[in-house]
């Protein structure tokens, strides 16, 4: 038996891409589902709880987890997912794009913490995963406002152990580099599916296993950050 069996976790950004692969990961090890994401899919994942769920709103939020708990029992895991991208020089900028990714990437998973946290430490301690991203690491080109959000992403959840190693709730932000999802298509997001550069990049699978390995690690450690790349994909230093 798993040793994930039995644990409930939250997802954001459930719906597809990397956040539909680590529902389907945690899923397969037992683990009872939360799947926020404004389609509401479940997935066809048996006891799911899915809810119309746009993580700017701290409601929906609230409401998503509520519903988990009460169909659950409590909560062991958030893996705060939902993101969304831009790229292009800063100037050149949708301002509809620009808000889209602070209030998402930013407040939107300071909104899923939130809402959670209260939950893991009643439970005697959890998981908290962040999604982030390489360009949370470090400057890149045409990602300015991309990398702002991101890097305050990785800021947080590293403030978030401090406050919460004392409670038994592990922080790990996992930061993929490229990856061949449809992040980023929409029209005049910079990202278009004959892109060269997508048939070198990771699949959403691979960054949800490096999820599954962070929160099926024994409890005695914890992995803080967990950074990874496609071969394809330059290294900066």
């Amino acid at each position: 038996m798993s040793q994930l069996e039995g644990k409930v976790a939250v997802v954001t950004g459930a719906s597809r891409g990397i956040g539909a692969a680590v529902a389907r990961a945690l899923a397969a090890e037992g683990v009872k589902l939360g799947l926020a994401s404004r389609s509401a899919d479940d997935l066809g994942i048996a006891d799911a709880v899915a809810l119309p769920t746009d993580v700017r709103d701290r409601a929906q939020v609230e409401a998503l987890v509520a519903a988990t708990v009460e169909r659950h029992g409590g909560l062991d895991i958030l893996v705060a997912n939902a993101g969304v991208g831009a790229y292009g020089p800063l100037v050149e900028l949708d301002p509809a794009h620009l808000e889209e990714m602070i209030d998402t990437n930013v407040k939107g998973v300071i909104y899923a913490a939130a809402a959670v946290i209260p939950h893991l430490i009643s439970r005697g301690g959890g998981d908290l995963v962040s999604v982030a991203s390489e360009a949370g690491r470090r400057g890149l080109p045409n990602e300015a406002v991309y990398c702002a959000s991101k890097f305050a992403q990785v800021g947080f959840t590293r403030a978030l152990d401090h406050e919460l190693r004392p409670h038994g709730v592990r922080c790990t932000n996992v930061c993929p580099g490229g990856v061949a999802t449809d992040f980023a298509m929409e029209e005049g997001r910079g990202r278009t599916p004959e892109m060269p550069e997508l048939a070198g990049m990771m699949d959403a699978q691979d960054v949800a296993d490096a999820v599954l390995f962070a929160v099926s690690r024994p409890r005695g450690h914890r992995i803080l950050e967990l950074a990874m790349r496609p071969v394809s994909e330059e290294s900066w230093g």
